[in-house]
């Protein structure tokens, strides 16, 4: 189903992929933002619809993590990680307590900052509800983080498109993975700088 999926990328393909990339089923972002944005750049998308859709995914996914792990609370999270269908999934308990440190030793901005980070981004959404973070501010950076990454993932697609041959995309992307991470790393450490500095600017007019 999901290779069908990814044969025929379309607004409401990229919608539901990105939906189910950032609950707990594993969706490789990169393999669907970027080649979808490879065929705006044929004409066959728009690019700003890409990057829309798909973060609209984004959102809709991070809050039922939001919302599920709100309800259900942390042993039922735990206990889902640790069975035969959290593996299925990829998941366990060590990268849901990951999550949890990551949120905990940055605080809300967690959720922009995580977003932009493998490993981290379909599950920060996990330790906001268990938090209890205020949804809407909770939204608001889920989708500037998600917004970014997929800013980022349809750059790179739409330059591959000048100079990649579609049946060579996939491996491309693959290679340009350092790329991305650098990318990644660069806007993290910006949106930090940037909380940081509002952070202190604020108490200092106190």
């Amino acid at each position: 189903m999901l290779s069908s999926l990814l044969s025929n990328l379309n607004y409401g393909t990229i919608l539901l992929l990105m939906l189910l990339e950032s609950t707990v089923i594993p969706v490789p972002s990169e393999l669907v933002v970027a080649p979808a944005a490879y065929h705006a750049a044929g004409g066959g998308l728009n690019v700003i619809l890409v990057v829309l859709f798909a973060t609209i995914g984004a959102d809709l996914g991070a809050s039922i993590n939001y919302f599920v792990a709100l309800y259900v609370g942390r042993p039922v999270i735990y206990r889902f990680a640790n069975s035969r269908w959290g593996k299925m999934c990829l998941l366990n308990q060590e990268k849901v307590e990951k999550s949890e440190r990551y949120f905990d030793d940055h605080g809300i901005v967690a959720t922009l900052t995580g977003r932009l980070i493998p490993g981290i981004r379909h599950l920060i959404s996990l330790p906001a509800g268990l938090a209890r973070m205020n949804y809407w501010k909770f939204l608001l950076y889920t989708t500037l983080g998600a917004g970014a990454w997929h800013t980022i993932l349809a750059a790179m697609g739409w330059y591959l498109h000048a100079i990649v041959p579609e049946d060579q995309l996939e491996q491309t992307i693959e290679q340009y993975n350092h790329y991305i991470v650098a990318a990644i790393l660069s806007l993290v450490v910006l949106a930090i700088l940037w909380f940081v500095g509002k952070h202190y600017l604020g108490n200092s007019r106190r």
